[in-house]
């Protein structure tokens, strides 16, 4: 049974956030038959559990600068781009496909782009913890590479002599975007930041 067709919130979401973690060969063997939409992939699951590390970080980061509206700024800007980021890492695996002898199937590479980051996400909450939270949600992103090589191979019908390959070009990818990502939204904070505290300066004179 699909645990996101569709748009609504599944019941099956918690359910489906342990199989993928504790077993997920199995679980990827699930995914690949189950029927889904970009709609319901991205609201049903990736919104709900990117919220995670979203509001983690807000509180982490407010818990040690005290700085609501710069908080506030990077968890909603860092948030709708991180979805975004996962939309755009589906478009490049599902570009990649014919060169690694897969196939291409854009619901198929959605569905890996989201679910392999679920690792990540759930790591998310240590960012409560500035310092640890680093720590902890490097190694769930390191889980959520090995998530991303075993679904591969169900998903987009990668050989098995080429899924490493092709795990290792779209986590270049990835990386490549979480750096975007991460540089847009330091700049946008900074700016809005800076601009918060010289109105504040300009009114205390």
């Amino acid at each position: 049974m699909s645990v996101v067709e569709g748009g609504p919130v599944s019941t099956n979401l918690v359910q489906r956030v342990q199989n993928i973690l504790l077993k997920p060969k199995e679980e990827w063997v699930v995914i690949e038959g189950e029927p889904a939409t970009a709609q319901g992939l991205m609201t049903g699951y990736a919104a709900i559990l990117a919220a995670i590390p979203a509001v983690a970080g807000f509180l982490g980061q407010f818990l040690i600068t005290h700085s609501l509206i710069g908080g506030a700024v990077g968890a909603v800007l860092g948030y709708v781009l991180g979805l975004a980021m996962v939309f755009v890492l589906s478009i490049i695996i599902n570009a990649l496909a014919t060169s690694f002898d897969a196939t291409a199937n854009p619901t198929q590479a959605l569905k890996l782009a989201v679910y392999s980051n679920t690792a990540g996400w759930v790591a998310g909450v240590a960012t409560i913890i500035p310092f640890l939270g680093g720590l902890v949600a490097f190694v769930g992103a390191c889980y959520g590479c090995y998530l991303l090589y075993l679904g591969i191979g169900p998903l987009m019908k990668a050989p098995a002599d080429k899924a490493v390959g092709y795990t290792v070009v779209s986590i270049i990818a990835y990386v490549l975007l979480v750096g975007i990502v991460a540089w847009i939204t330091f700049a946008v904070v900074a700016m809005v930041v800076a601009s918060a505290a010289i109105t504040a300066g300009a009114m205390m004179h």
